[in-house]
């Protein structure tokens, strides 16, 4: 029997949020399966050029209304968006399950996550519009005050759909900014059923368009957006911070992790071991955080690899609606990529230690074993982004062996260490050249730290005070309290002229 939550995932299928309503879109329809069951649970649609300019439109007349009011106005209703995102969690979360495969802990939480953002963002974007300067002009009035770009374009990937998506557009709706979010094509019907939290904010303040890359492209190009803000892989990065840059456009670009997790003697192996399990297969590796390359002292590298394997063996995988760690993988596309980098590990000579394999008991479903397997640092599974269940372990002398090849990565996203040495903490993070640094707690966030990473992780940062910058300008603004003559107008006293001075 069909949940109520199932029968609302059809009702949204081809739908378009666009000025506070679920319009039946006129574009091509495109299929999504439920990841654990193999079923279609919707379809979401493509959609057309005349529907984004319609929402286009509505965001310019919601974001001049929106920023016209009081800042105390802007933070009650964000106050209210958490609030219903926290009411409305039970049924984003199950929706989320059911289109891209998470376990519904996980998915519960991300309305809950995302709510804490926007409380957080509605505060502190009272607390400062700009700042007065001392006067260059003596009585006059200069100070710099901070304004909101327009729309922003929110491009946001399958695995953290909410969360990526609630971090931007808190930041950028308390910068005074509108949104349009367009989301994966595997998670379009979550973040549509999500805008039942907006619908008391200004008609097209915030909107959902869907389709595929070329949706993202037409919002991106389009000369009424004004930001943007990307997530995925390194390619599709850098060709939407090349269209952006046509434009000028400040684009926020988050393109993809490569983390290394590092375990010094000092570490407790079992809670090293169990922070790795975490970091390695959360979301069935699908985070682009996750601990994808781990460095072990080798006074420690048996034990550690070991009490890891036998954690991997103990998860269970299954739906994530059910009593599970681990659910699928997201699309069997993204199943077969992953199965590739396994068997090129495997070709260089890896071993396998736990997993490697498809559940057998498993007959339906994209699922994927937790995989742990001894590698070196030159195989390519150390050199890339995975994205799937996958721990891969290699065995290191000491800690600057460990921090030179954490450090010889293109991505430079985030790295973990596991130490009970202060001062190996502290080269750590001094020295691994990423944007975060976990020291034995992986994978945690503070909506008021900023997110983000170096090298071709992208550019610019999410959550913080530096995320609300992210979406804002500067404007100088100069005020004499009278109009009146400056000796520094014309005409030019003769006495500035130019002269030509006798050889001394």
């Amino acid at each position: 029997m069909a949940s109520p939550i199932q029968g609302k995932m059809q009702s949204l299928s081809n739908c378009l949020f666009v000025a506070n309503q679920y319009l039946p879109s006129s574009g091509m329809s495109h299929e999504i399966v439920d990841p654990a069951t193999e079923e279609s649970v919707g379809h979401y649609a493509l959609a057309t050029a005349d529907e984004i300019e319609r929402a286009v439109s509505a965001a310019h007349r919601a974001q001049r209304e929106w920023w016209a009011i009081s800042a105390l106005d802007r933070a009650t209703a964000l106050h209210k968006v958490a609030d219903r995102m926290i009411e409305y969690s039970a049924n984003t979360g199950e929706c989320l399950t059911r289109e891209m495969g998470k376990p519904f802990r996980e998915s519960n939480w991300e309305g809950g996550a995302a709510a804490s953002s926007f409380r957080y963002y509605a505060e502190i974007a009272r607390s400062e519009q700009g700042r007065v300067a001392g006067p260059a002009i003596a009585g006059q009035l200069q100070m710099v005050i901070k304004e909101p770009l327009g729309t922003l374009v929110s491009i946001v990937p399958y695995n953290f759909p909410m969360l990526l998506a609630g971090w931007q557009a808190a930041a950028a709706l308390a910068a005074g900014n509108a949104v349009i979010i367009k989301p994966s094509e595997l998670t379009s019907l979550t973040l549509l059923m999500w805008m039942e939290a907006f619908d008391h904010l200004p008609a097209g303040l915030v909107q959902v368009i869907t389709g595929g890359a070329e949706v993202g492209a037409r919002l991106v190009e389009h000369p009424d957006t004004h930001a943007i803000a990307f997530t995925g892989s390194v390619p599709a990065a850098q060709a939407v911070a090349k269209a952006a840059a046509h434009r000028f456009k400040p684009a926020l670009i988050e393109a993809s992790g490569n983390d290394a997790f590092i375990v010094m003697p000092s570490a407790d192996i079992d809670t090293a071991a169990r922070g790795a399990a975490f970091a390695a297969f959360l979301n069935c590796g699908q985070v682009c955080t996750s601990a994808e390359r781990f460095y072990v002292h080798e006074d420690v590298y048996e034990a550690f690899t070991t009490r890891l394997s036998q954690l991997a063996k103990e998860l269970r995988i299954g739906s994530g609606l059910t009593k599970v760690d681990i659910g699928p993988m997201a699309s069997k596309r993204e199943l077969e990529r992953f199965e590739k980098v396994v068997a090129r590990a495997k070709n260089q000579g890896a071993e396998i230690i736990t997993g490697g394999r498809r559940p057998p008991s498993l007959s339906k479903g994209w699922f994927y074993e937790p995989t742990v397997m001894k590698v070196t640092h030159d195989m390519d599974v150390m050199h890339g982004e995975c994205f799937g269940p996958l721990a891969p372990i290699s065995k290191v002398k000491d800690l600057d062996e460990a921090i030179a090849k954490a450090n010889d990565s293109d991505l430079g996203l985030g790295a973990n260490i596991y130490t009970n040495h202060l001062e190996e903490a502290f080269r750590a993070v001094n020295e691994i050249e990423t944007g975060i640094v976990w020291v034995n707690t992986p994978l945690n966030d503070n909506d008021a730290v900023p997110f983000g990473g170096r090298k071709f992780t992208g550019s610019g940062r999410e959550l913080g005070t530096e995320g609300l910058d992210q979406f804002r300008r500067s404007k100088m603004v100069m005020i004499a309290p009278k109009a009146e003559a400056d000796p520094e107008w014309f005409p030019y006293p003769d006495g500035d002229a130019f002269s030509e001075q006798a050889d001394s």
